[in-house]
C-alpha cells in the first residue's frame, strides 16, 4: 500500500528539521554524509612500569553511566540547560559496554593489582571498584570553540567475602578536551584522550594515596630490589 502524499510530506520535514536543530544548536556541526557513524572508546596506552605487582584481585562491581548520557546516540551540550542526541552518531554499543573494556585494561596494567576479573571469573576478587560517569558529552555551546567532556567518580572498596567493606579509596576526575573540528570523529576522539588521561591520574593517585598505602604493592627498582 502506497504512503499517502500528506503523510510522505510530513514524514519528510519532520526529519528535516530534526538535522536542522542538530546542526544548528551544536554549532553547525558537520559529517561528510548523512550516512549513520558508529564508534567506540580505544584501548588506553599501556607504559612501561617498575612497581611489582600487588596481590590484590580487583573485580568491577558496576559502570553506570547518567542516564541523560546512558544511550547510544552521541550527546552534544548545545546550552546550559539543553541538549541534543545525534541520529547519525552512536556508540557500537551502549557507552557503559564501551567504557568497561578500556578501564579494565588500564587497571590491569598498572601495576597496582595482581588481577583484574571479570564477572564470572573462577578467580575471586577481594577489592571492588564502582564506577559512576556522570559526564559524557561534546560541549557545543561557542561557535567555534567544542570540546569533548568526561567525568567520572571511582570509589574502591575492601571485598575480602566478595561484599563491600571498607572504602580505601574514591575519587572524581573530570576532562575537558578542546576539539580540532565539530564532527562527531573529533568528538571520539577527545574522549579517547580524556580516558586516557583520567585513567593514568587515577594509576598515579593510587600509588601515592596515604589512605591505599596498605593495598600498595611494593614499589621496586629497575635492578629488582625493593624499597
Amino acid at each position: 500500500m502506497k504512503t499517502p502524499p500528506v503523510r510522505r510530506q510530513w514524514t519528510a520535514s519532520f526529519f528535516a528539521a530534526l538535522l536542522l536543530s542538530v546542526c544548528g544548536f551544536s554549532g553547525c556541526l558537520s559529517r561528510p554524509s548523512l550516512n549513520k557513524q558508529t564508534f567506540t572508546f580505544g584501548a588506553p596506552a599501556i607504559s612501561a612500569t617498575n612497581v611489582a605487582a600487588g596481590s590484590r584481585v580487583l573485580g568491577i562491581r558496576n559502570l553506570q553511566i547518567a542516564a541523560p548520557f546512558e544511550g547510544r546516540p552521541l550527546v552534544y551540550r548545545t546550552g546550559d540547560f539543553s541538549y541534543v542526541r545525534d541520529p547519525y552518531a552512536g556508540f557500537l554499543e551502549s557507552p557503559a559496554d564501551e567504557l568497561i573494556g578500556p578501564v579494565r585494561a588500564s587497571l590491569r596494567n598498572n601495576g597496582d593489582f595482581g588481577a583484574v576479573v571479570e564477572t564470572g571469573s573462577a578467580l575471586k576478587a577481594n577489592t571492588l571498584v564502582e564506577i559512576s560517569v556522570s559526564q559524557l558529552f561534546g560541549d557545543f555551546r561557542q561557535p567555534g570553540h567544542p570540546a569533548a567532556v568526561l567525568a567520572m567518580r571511582l570509589v574502591f572498596f575492601d571485598a575480602p567475602n566478595g561484599i563491600p567493606g571498607k572504602v580505601f579509596f574514591q575519587q572524581e576526575y573530570s576532562r575537558t578536551i578542546p576539539l580540532r573540528a565539530p564532527t562527531a570523529a573529533a568528538l571520539m576522539t577527545g574522549w579517547n584522550q580524556a580516558l586516557g588521561e583520567i585513567l593514568a591520574q587515577l594509576a598515579s593517585d593510587l600509588q601515592n594515596s596515604p589512605e591505599a598505602a596498605e593495598f600498595r604493592p611494593i614499589h621496586s627498582t629497575p635492578e629488582g630490589t625493593q624499597k
